[in-house]
């Protein structure tokens, strides 16, 4: 198999990493909702789950960076022919804005979240990574230039992150983006699915 994408398949490595994201918002997901279903607060078992929901996000926004600078470095599989009523330059650009939109939601999950938590992160329970407040770049950006304390700060970044995106905006783009691969897969019958699977040509 090959570690490079060419015009049939997407490489080894652009397959790891997305599956390896994937499976990350898959755990970060599982883990947050175990804390807030299953869990009281302040107990050793919500202080792990929150930790497991910190620690794949922050592996998610690291993943997402060598996705981009791999994709830069790599040409992309040739795109399939979508559904026959709509002109393939239309297909094609549906198709590339919502690439750029999950992107930018691979970004902004992280980033955010890293940026609203009140407490470091315990990173894999390997070693520990600290919160935005305690970093220079709150002192000189928040603290000093917009003059913010932390929880001034904090309340729209983390109800960005928690009501609008984590709620909601990336359940439907999860659920279009898994939608559209199954609706290629076996009602077009095209290999837009094999092509980041197995890869059998």
């Amino acid at each position: 198999m090959n570690n490079w994408n060419t015009a049939q398949n997407y490489g080894r490595i652009a397959r790891w990493l997305h599956w390896g994201t994937a499976l990350l918002f898959l755990l970060a997901y599982c883990a947050v909702y175990y804390r807030h279903w299953f869990t009281e607060k302040k107990t050793p078992e919500n202080l792990i789950a929150l930790d497991l929901h910190l620690s794949a996000g922050i592996s998610v926004g690291v993943i997402v960076i060598l996705r981009i600078i791999w994709r830069l470095m790599n040409k992309q599989p040739t795109l399939e022919a979508g559904p026959a009523f709509l002109a393939e330059k239309v297909q094609h650009a549906l198709v590339h804005f919502a690439h750029y939109i999950l992107y930018a939601i691979m970004i902004l999950m992280p980033l955010t979240g890293y940026l609203g938590t009140g407490k470091a992160t315990d990173y894999f329970f390997l070693f520990e990574i600290p919160k935005f407040e305690d970093t220079w770049l709150f002192d000189v950006f928040v603290w000093e230039y917009l003059g913010l304390t932390f929880e001034e700060f904090e309340a729209p970044i983390d109800f960005f992150h928690k009501e609008i995106m984590g709620a909601w905006l990336v359940w439907i783009l999860i659920v279009g983006h898994a939608g559209a691969a199954l609706y290629h897969h076996f009602v077009l019958k095209d290999r837009t699915l094999i092509k980041m699977s197995k890869g059998q040509i």
